[in-house]
């Protein structure tokens, strides 16, 4: 049986090493609002915004004419600060609401198609340790995050008796795109994430999409409403007394 899946922010990083493992079991469809090239064979492109229901349905019609549609990723996000001194209340609802609209959209579409076509599947959407330990200066991106999360449990609750099964992967640091331009500009970045994570290192993208295809599996098929820790240990690490001088 053909099967597919839907990835929101698929084109770099994270979303696109998870469209890569994905595609090795069936064909993937992603939603991003960049330029795609040499895309393979089972990988297809729908440009526009996360947000859009109009994007998401077209992205679940494609995804269901190459295959029973199974599982959908909400991963895309916007990466903005913005603080409560130096920015106004409504450009902070802004970015909340953008990143949290994008989620909700793409649960929003995930389950009516499941529903639709009488069909278990499987959400997985993309957090943040920071949902849980913010880093200052990320506010409207943490509140997101941790909204992202208790969406997941409601639709969890909601929608588990039809057989669909939602849970979110909090993401540690990880080496994509955006954290090397960061490590080129600060090089003790390396040190300050051995430091931070319990393993010594940050995390891999392939890492993160071995989790997430662990979680739209049948091998997962009792695991719903919860939140996957895949960061190394460091939403676990308390401060050492005996370290600090």
């Amino acid at each position: 049986m053909a099967v597919s899946y839907v990835v929101t922010g698929g084109l770099g990083g994270v979303g696109r090493a998870i469209v890569d493992r994905l595609a090795e079991a069936g064909h993937v469809v992603i939603i991003d609002t960049g330029m795609a090239t040499h895309l393979p064979e089972s990988v297809q492109l729908v440009s526009g915004s996360a947000a859009d229901p109009e994007v998401a349905a077209e992205a679940a019609r494609r995804a269901e004419d190459a295959g029973d549609l199974v599982g959908w990723v909400n991963n895309a996000a916007i990466f903005r600060d913005a603080g409560l001194l130096n920015a106004d209340a409504r450009d902070i609802l802004e970015l909340i609401t953008a990143n949290l609209a994008m989620a909700v959209t793409g649960c929003h579409a995930a389950v009516r198609h499941f529903v639709e076509h009488r069909r278990n599947g499987a959400i997985v959407n993309v957090s943040s340790h920071q949902a849980q330990r913010p880093v200052r200066g990320a506010l409207p991106y943490a509140t997101a995050k941790a909204a992202i999360e208790g969406l997941t449990r409601a639709v969890a609750v909601d929608h588990g008796p039809a057989g669909i099964r939602a849970n979110v992967v909090a993401l540690g640091s990880i080496a994509t795109e955006r954290y090397e331009s960061l490590r080129a500009a600060h090089p003790e970045v390396d040190a300050q994430m051995a430091s931070l994570h319990p393993l010594g290192r940050v995390g891999s993208v392939r890492e993160v999409a071995d989790v997430v295809a662990f979680l739209l599996s049948g091998a997962a098929g009792f695991v719903n409403g919860a939140v996957i820790p895949v960061d190394g240990g460091r939403s676990v690490l308390g401060p050492d007394p005996e370290a600090i001088s």
